[in-house]
């Protein structure tokens, strides 16, 4: 079992966290990385685009000309598709992208991005993502110090999250913070680094682990 150095803000080493083999030794399943991520940014989509059909552009519905005689095509209405200013046929309509995912996928490429994460070297644990006072400028150093200069991800539990942590990290540009109930591979994807108090990976390990137990079960019991 693969361990990992637990620090402080100030980036000193105060203890170890064991992690589980079955969610960060995983092979890196990329196939279910792409579909959780694509899923996600199908949910993401406002789905507004739409356009007018012969029923809703303007125009009289008067008939232009009688149907026989004038030597001209039939013609109904100004609104016609084919004629300019008209009706669009089979445009875009207002709805939803958002589709059904199996949780069972989602947790494996969630395994899947923090096996990445970790191999990456890009996986950081703190005691304690609390700071003395909720300003930026702590969080900006503390961040800098743990070398997550660029973009980062700080998880937190929901049984943990302060508001000097809420406060002081809100405006803080390229960095987002989640809850570990809340986390999604799609995050973890997006931002460089990724931070996690030591309560939160916990928790997210523990879930992570049961569903590895449950897929193991499911299979044995079809095996049976």
């Amino acid at each position: 079992m693969a361990k990992i150095n637990v620090v402080d803000l100030s980036g000193a080493a105060v203890g170890e966290l064991e992690l589980a083999d079955e969610v960060f030794g995983v092979e890196v399943n990329k196939a279910l990385l792409w579909e959780a991520v694509n899923h996600y940014r199908a949910a993401m989509r406002q789905g507004t685009a739409a356009t007018k059909n012969k029923k809703l552009v303007s125009g009289s519905g008067k008939k232009l000309w009688k149907q026989k005689g004038t030597g001209r095509a039939r013609v109904g209405s100004v609104r016609s598709p084919i004629w300019r200013h008209g009706g669009t046929v089979h445009g875009p309509q207002p709805r939803s992208y958002d589709y059904q995912f199996p949780k069972k996928k989602l947790l494996g490429a969630l395994s899947s991005a923090l096996a990445s994460k970790l191999q990456d070297g890009k996986l950081t644990v703190v005691s304690t993502l609390d700071a003395a006072e909720p300003k930026t400028k702590l969080y900006r150093q503390a961040l800098d110090k743990l070398d997550a200069k660029k973009t980062a991800l700080l998880v937190e539990s929901g049984q943990k999250l302060s508001e000097n942590l809420f406060l002081g990290s809100r405006n803080l540009d390229g960095v987002e913070l989640v809850l570990s109930s809340e986390v999604h591979p799609y995050d973890l994807l997006r931002y460089e680094h990724a931070i996690f108090s030591q309560a939160a990976l916990e928790a997210l390990q523990e879930t992570l682990k049961k569903n590895v137990s449950r897929r193991k079960h499911a299979t044995e019991k079809e095996a049976a």
